[in-house]
C-alpha cells in the first residue's frame, strides 16, 4: 500500500515498513475474521474474471486480498513498494501460484506483461497525476481485462481519498464500460459501521 520512490515510504511520509507489523490488526487488512474474510471473498468472485486467469493486485500490503484471489483459482502478481509489507504476503501465499515484487504500483516492474484483471485498493487516492496512472494500469490488460479500483472518502473534519464522481470521470476517456459499488452500507467489508464514502469501481477495457 505504498506508491511514492522513497523505498517503504508514500507520497504522504507514511512509513509503511514500519507500519507492516501491525498492518493487518486492521479487520479490512489482516481479513483474519471469518465473516470479514467471506465478505471480501464475495465480493472478489463478483469483481474478478469468472474463470481463472492473471491478476495484477497493486499496493498489495500484506497480500490478504491477493490470497483471496489465489483461493478462487487465479494467478497472482502482487507489487508494493514495501518490503516490509512484501515478506508477509509472499508467507501467506507461499505454494501458490503468485508472486510479489518490490515497487511502485504507479509503475508497476512487471516488464511488458498483460493481465485479465487489475486489482487495486486504497493506492490510487494517494497518487499524483491519477488520470495518467489509470490510463498506465489500463494498458496493462488484455481486451476484455478489468481494473477493479477499491476507493472511497474517509474523515469528516479533514476527509482525504477520492470521490467517485471524480474516478469515474477519470476513467470516462479509458471506457464506457464502468460499474460502480457502493460498499459504506456493508459493515461486514469493515469488521464495523461506517459512514463515509466507500466504494468499487470495475472498469473494462473494450
Amino acid at each position: 500500500m505504498t506508491t511514492d520512490d522513497g523505498e517503504g515510504t508514500d507520497a504522504g511520509g507514511v512509513d509503511w515498513d514500519a507500519r507492516a507489523a501491525t498492518f493487518d490488526e486492521e479487520p479490512d487488512h489482516g481479513l483474519r475474521d471469518p465473516e470479514v474474510r467471506a465478505a471480501w471473498a464475495a465480493r472478489l468472485k463478483d469483481w474478478l474474471p469468472g474463470r481463472p486467469g492473471d491478476v495484477l493486485d497493486l499496493g498489495c500490503g500484506t497480500g490478504s486480498l491477493s490470497l483471496l484471489a489465489a483461493e478462487q483459482g487465479h494467478r497472482v502478481t502482487g507489487v508494493d513498494r514495501s518490503p516490509a509489507m512484501v515478506q508477509p504476503a509472499r508467507q501467506k501465499l507461499a505454494g501458490r501460484h503468485a508472486a510479489f515484487l518490490t515497487g511502485d504500483a504507479a509503475r508497476p516492474p512487471v516488464d511488458g506483461e498483460r493481465y485479465d484483471a487489475v486489482l487495486v485498493r486504497h493506492v490510487l487516492w494517494t497518487l499524483p497525476e491519477p488520470g495518467r496512472v489509470l490510463r498506465r494500469w489500463r494498458d496493462l490488460l488484455r481486451p476484455g481485462g478489468r481494473l477493479v479500483l477499491v476507493e472511497g472518502v474517509w474523515g469528516t473534519v479533514s476527509p482525504v481519498g477520492i470521490p467517485v464522481d471524480r474516478l469515474t470521470a477519470l476513467l470516462a476517456p479509458l471506457t464506457a464500460r464502468v460499474r460502480v459499488e457502493r460498499l459504506s452500507g456493508d459493515p461486514a467489508l469493515w469488521g464495523r459501521e461506517v459512514d463515509d464514502e466507500r466504494y468499487a469501481v470495475v472498469a473494462l477495457r473494450e
